[in-house]
């Protein structure tokens, strides 16, 4: 029951983690159409700079290792740093990234991104201690709580959670906003988005940014959690696995990121470790890969929307008269009315007297505007004033 429970507390802290990803992504390409193929750079990035902030400097009992920006940060800022780093380094690259070019050459301009940094990363010994990464991070507050391990993991799994409440609201309520809409309206239709005068490329960099720095907040709990960080677990393909999870949970809805992220980096990833040893060694990892690509394949051909789609937000249209309420008035009203507000009838406006603006008769023929029926002040009496007498 005790290794049970401990496999149990280490899959409910990857379903946070996973999820904080995923919900990440859907922010850009979700709601923004950006093609984020180098996601887990930004995840990586506030692993790093979480795990260096509280090594210490590497001299003395860390000189094995190199690293940069080593100091001993207080619980919880070495989050707060993960989340920098990672808002950061998508500003630099969204200024490049997110410009309004086809998805297609985006797509392809985040991987080569992502290739490049994954290489200078693992052969730079001297910044990021190459291959080896840095180890020994030490896990927060575990000596202040004086738990065994196993109670500590369920004790991290909740702040997680607690973490994933959090972020859930926070993110559900952007892309309720007026600012989620004008993503949605970028993501669809940039021209016409561009005539009522959203700037698409801003808008891009603004939800490249924030999901970079939610990304890095997911790196900064999981490096927290596991003690190390290496440049070999996050190679370019993790990033497949959270696209997946937006495929089979259903592009553009947070609700269904819980799904998506619940069977793909869960069951599919963690099921077959269940399996009993066959073929060679490594054969279970490729049927876990094989298990991802066919999924993703899979829900692109029968079910694209995913299995919960995007849900269509409406603004509410206040009734007639109701707009300028407040109060407890205002909302009874507001949830009352039924329909569409109707439109007061409008009089129609008389043209001004003996004007008729030029024009065409029905006969097609052009009209010419005619003279005022009452003649200036001063003007000689003509047929009109012998009418009247």
């Amino acid at each position: 029951m005790g290794h049970f429970s401990f496999y149990l507390s280490t899959l409910v802290v990857y379903f946070g983690i996973d999820l904080l990803s995923a919900w990440s992504l859907n922010l850009q390409y979700g709601y923004a159409g950006v093609i984020n193929f180098a996601f887990i750079v930004f995840q990586a990035a506030g692993a790093y700079v979480a795990g260096a902030v509280v090594l210490g400097p590497d001299t003395g009992p860390n000189s094995y290792e190199h690293y940069i920006l080593g100091a001993r940060l207080p619980f919880p800022l070495p989050l707060l740093a993960g989340a920098l780093a990672g808002a950061v380094l998508s500003a630099v690259i969204g200024l490049f990234a997110v410009r309004r070019i086809r998805r297609d050459y985006q797509a392809a301009v985040m991987l080569i991104v992502s290739l490049i940094l994954l290489q200078v990363v693992g052969n730079d010994v001297h910044i990021f201690n190459g291959q080896n990464g840095i180890t020994g991070i030490p896990r927060p507050l575990q000596t202040a709580l004086g738990l065994s391990l196993p109670d500590y993991q369920w004790v991290y799994a909740l702040w997680v959670l607690a973490i994933c409440v959090v972020l859930y609201v926070v993110v559900e309520r952007l892309s309720r906003s007026s600012w989620g809409r004008s993503l949605r309206a970028i993501r669809d239709q940039e021209d016409a988005a561009a005539a009522l005068g959203l700037n698409g490329t801003l808008l891009r960099l603004e939800v490249f940014i924030v999901g970079g720095a939610i990304a890095g907040l997911s790196g900064a709990l999981l490096v927290e959690f596991i003690g190390a960080w290496s440049p070999g677990a996050w190679g370019y393909a993790e990033t497949f696995v959270i696209f997946t999870a937006l495929l089979v949970g259903g592009v553009g809805n947070n609700r269904g990121m819980l799904l998506g992220t619940l069977i793909v980096p869960i069951i599919v990833l963690e099921a077959p470790s269940f399996l009993p040893t066959i073929g060679y060694p490594g054969l279970i990892d490729a049927i876990e890969w094989m298990i991802v690509g066919l999924a993703w394949m899979g829900f692109l051909l029968v079910r694209p929307r995913g299995l919960l789609p995007e849900r269509r937000f409406r603004a509410p249209r206040p009734a007639a008269g109701v707009g300028a309420r407040h109060g407890l008035a205002g909302w009874v009203a507001r949830t009352f009315t039924l329909g569409r507000p109707e439109l007061a009838p409008v009089a129609p406006v008389a043209p001004a007297i003996g004007v008729v603006a030029p024009g065409r008769a029905s006969n097609g023929e052009a009209t010419a505007p005619v003279s005022p029926a009452v003649p200036p002040a001063g003007a000689r009496s003509g047929t009109v004033g012998s009418e009247e007498q």
